[in-house]
């Protein structure tokens, strides 16, 4: 009866779905009033109907269908181990924080060690290194990949360096395998921070198989969505055991919510000065957190996960219109793929070259006044954020270009939900817009 009644429901959720997709796809594009978002997530049926199965099974908490995403999201990008938590931001604190563990003996980052990342970028990749009590040292970046060179974080590596925790810029590919290259000749940790850029390869390699450890988000701007969530990715078992431990408050017990003694000693160990014998369940071996997701998350992570190839293909096919549409605009430099990659767009980022005869400012409000939505790119220089001000660090180079782009850079949007019409209309826009201040 249960299961009949489930099904039922399960089949007005579709039609529902139905229906509100009808009622939609009336409503046209209209040049200057339809709004262009830069990012969005992309939900079909399927994904409400999972979402609706998971919260019907009352599958709250982090449970078998976030074990099932972390088994399919690590087959899908060719690693061992998966961990899924509640945001990009708390993957990239778990996997910095993984590296300061005491279980790693000698290559335990400990307070005052150096992590190289790049200047420009989102904030959650550089705060987790301040929140260990490590310092972040700042290279700069290119114009046009908008990604550090190998040889400027060479450049970078002092004494007391321990890691590289640097993310691929708006799905374009930092030269990862150098960098992994230089990594272990210094025997470096590496992380990479590939929340923008599930997808895409280098070398003909998935982003995210380099480095020691990578990290993913799942927010709705992100190729894939679980409305929040994000996920930390390795190969190294060990490394994958510290994780889970610290995302589960900093318990040493593996055992899943619900089950008990699977070591078969439960209460047979001797850690710390904990009597012998206490119960191994709420033995903590690291300083940590609860980051888990939900399974309701997961249930539509799954569902996601199904459509990831269309996404990267129809970021690629978005983002090629708009490099080939605004070829040669005069006073725009546009963005390269770094060489020998083959990006999963995050967006397209555009700089309005200094001696324009026009401004950055102007041209993102002829923009965003035709509803064609603009983003920064994130921070800009880090170094000029009130945040980080006042915080450690050490800075290599002189950051010209991260200046050029906190100044001049903005990026539109290449994200699936956005059609032909939609991303001609940009193009046709900022050549309307050049032409009349050239």
């Amino acid at each position: 009866m249960t299961a009949e009644a489930k099904a039922l429901l399960l089949e007005q959720v579709r039609k529902y779905h139905q229906a509100v997709e009808a009622e939609n796809a009336g409503k046209e594009f209209e040049p200057g009033t339809t709004e262009i978002w830069p990012s969005g997530a992309v939900l079909d049926e399927d994904d409400r109907t999972a979402l609706v199965e998971a919260a019907l099974d009352m599958r709250i908490a982090a449970g078998w269908s976030s074990r099932k995403f972390e088994s399919a999201f690590a087959r899908k990008l060719k690693l061992r181990k998966a961990h899924l938590v509640n945001s990009g931001s708390s993957a990239n604190l778990l996997a910095v924080s993984a590296l300061t563990s005491p279980h790693l003996e000698d290559r335990r980052l400990v307070p005052g060690d150096e992590v190289i990342t790049a200047a420009v970028g989102w904030p959650t990749t550089v705060s987790p290194i301040l929140q260990n009590g490590l310092v972040p040292v700042y290279v700069d970046v290119e114009l046009g990949t908008y990604n550090a060179t190998a040889e400027a974080i060479e450049a970078a590596i002092g004494p007391r360096t321990r890691a590289i925790c640097i993310a691929h810029t708006l799905g374009n590919p930092f030269p990862v395998a150098e960098v992994a290259a230089l990594a272990d000749k210094h025997d470096l940790f590496l992380i990479e921070d590939n929340c923008d850029a599930v997808g895409s390869t280098y070398g003909g390699k998935l982003t995210g198989t380099f480095g020691d450890l990578t990290t993913v988000s799942f927010y709705p701007a992100h190729h894939l969505t679980m409305g929040e969530g994000g996920c930390v990715l390795t190969n190294n078992l060990a490394l994958a055991r510290i994780v889970e431990s610290m995302r589960d408050w900093g318990r040493d017990c593996w055992c899943e919510p619900g089950e008990n003694n699977k070591c078969l000693k439960r209460f047979d160990y001797e850690m710390g000065t904990l009597p012998k014998g206490y119960d191994h369940k709420y033995i903590f071996s690291h300083v940590g957190y609860n980051l888990k997701a939900t399974d309701i998350q997961a249930a539509l992570g799954m569902s996601q996960l199904n459509k990831l190839d269309d996404f990267c293909t129809a970021r690629r096919a978005n983002w090629r219109r708009l490099r080939d549409g605004l070829e040669g605009v005069p006073g725009l430099l546009l963005p390269e793929a770094t060489p020998n990659s083959d990006p999963s767009w995050f967006g397209f980022l555009i700089t309005v070259e200094p001696d324009a005869p026009y401004s950055r400012k102007d041209l993102v409000d002829f923009l965003e006044d035709r509803k064609i939505g603009t983003r920064r790119l994130f921070a800009g220089n880090l170094m000029r954020q009130p945040a980080y001000l006042d915080q450690p660090h050490r800075v290599v180079g002189e950051l010209r270009n991260a200046d050029i782009i906190t100044e001049h850079t903005f990026w539109i949007g290449v994200y699936p939900k956005l059609t032909a019409q939609m991303l001609d209309y940009a193009v046709d826009s900022i050549r309307e817009f050049v032409s009349a201040h050239v």
